[in-house]
């Protein structure tokens, strides 16, 4: 999606009773309900007109842009008016999709109702954030970060927008740090256990399988073997990232990422969020970010520059050598994610799709040779 934006932080989020601010349809949304829902989060506004267009090409959701037509401020100097522009995003497809997506629908809507506003990482400001109770339908308003946009896959990160995205990393970490209330304030987050990384480790081998195959001609034997032993690896992965634990968004890569030339970031699409080892989220970006090369080349310093802004946020006893070695240990999270999230997509396979999975796979399986990690977590 091309995303919203914000001031660094959710926002309130609305109350989530009301029925009427869950939409399924953009053309459900009045003057009247985008009216209630700023209000509702502290804006003196009042929508008089709105109009509407998709806007990204999500998978598992639909994202629109809402221009939004003000009434004219009634007191000058009043409570805070309403933006020019918001992006809504809603559940899409059928009830038997919607079943399978009910866990990522559920995780984003708690990010910005419990966790958002508590981060100083860059997030988008959010004016609701509703959900149904069968867990099938959800609505999101979200401030709109135009003319910012996302990273794109294939060509790779800029120096400049690597180290950014790896700071604002740290900011999302940080606040959550081995926080033992993060279960208890949010149970409704997963925290994998044993059991749950052999399912894991079961789908991640099937999928392994498959996406080999499936790109056979374009992989390299090297690429297709550790590609193939990484989702050996994952059923026992919990040994080796039990600790330290933070709150961990699953899929921060570029894609995800809405950059405002080189100097700001925003996070977006929070449908993987759980509470888990945050050297995944680190391993994950670094690697599928940057081609072999470059990676090589700025690894340490993009390392060195997450750890050094963990300890600016507070995060005490934690050494910097121990933090590359947790890069090293969450880089099974790269193929992981790529050839579940390759396989079992629900959009169409397209040319565009086959160079993103592709290019992620290959510089991840580069990097986990470099850094030696089959043996690491043999």
């Amino acid at each position: 999606m091309t995303g919203p934006a914000g001031d660094g932080g959710a926002g309130p989020a609305t109350r989530t009773d009301n029925p009427g601010w869950i939409a399924d349809d953009p053309a459900e949304i009045t003057p009247e309900w985008m009216t209630d829902v700023l209000r509702a989060s502290g804006n003196d506004a009042e929508v008089i007109g709105l109009r509407f267009a998709p806007v990204g090409t999500g998978q598992t959701a639909v994202s629109y842009r809402f221009h939004l037509d003000l009434a004219p401020d009634v007191a000058p100097g009043a409570a805070e008016r309403g933006p020019a522009t918001v992006v809504v995003k809603m559940a899409a497809g059928a009830p038997a999709v919607r079943r399978r997506l009910r866990l990522a629908y559920s995780n984003e809507v708690g990010f910005y109702r419990t966790f958002a506003g508590r981060t100083p990482g860059r997030v988008p400001r959010c004016w609701n954030a509703a959900l149904s109770e069968d867990g099938l339908r959800f609505t999101l308003v979200l401030e709109d970060a135009y003319p910012a946009r996302p990273g794109n896959q294939v060509d790779g990160a800029t120096p400049a927008q690597a180290l950014v995205a790896v700071r604002n990393l740290a900011g999302l970490h940080a606040p959550f740090w081995n926080d033992a209330a993060l279960a208890g304030d949010a149970p409704w987050l997963v925290r994998l256990d044993d059991a749950g990384l052999a399912y894991l480790g079961k789908v991640v081998t099937a999928a392994a399988a498959e996406f080999t195959k499936r790109y056979e001609d374009e992989l390299g034997a090297e690429d297709v073997d550790t590609l193939r032993r990484a989702a050996g690896l994952v059923a026992g992965w919990g040994r080796h990232t039990a600790a330290p634990v933070s709150l961990v968004h699953g899929d921060y890569r570029l894609d995800n990422l809405l950059f405002s030339g080189d100097r700001e970031v925003r996070a977006v699409d929070w449908q993987t969020i759980e509470a888990g080892f945050p050297g995944r989220d680190l391993a994950y970006f670094v690697s599928t970010a940057l081609p072999p090369a470059d990676r090589r080349a700025q690894e340490a310093a993009l390392v060195a520059a997450y750890h050094q802004e963990l300890v600016e946020h507070g995060v005490t006893d934690y050494p910097a050598d121990v933090c590359f070695e947790d890069y090293r240990r969450g880089m099974l999270q790269g193929p992981l994610i790529t050839m579940i999230g390759c396989v079992y997509a629900s959009a169409p396979r397209t040319e565009s799709s086959d160079r993103m999975f592709l290019s992620m796979a290959t510089n991840a399986a580069a990097a986990i040779r470099d850094l030696g990690v089959l043996d690491l977590l043999a």
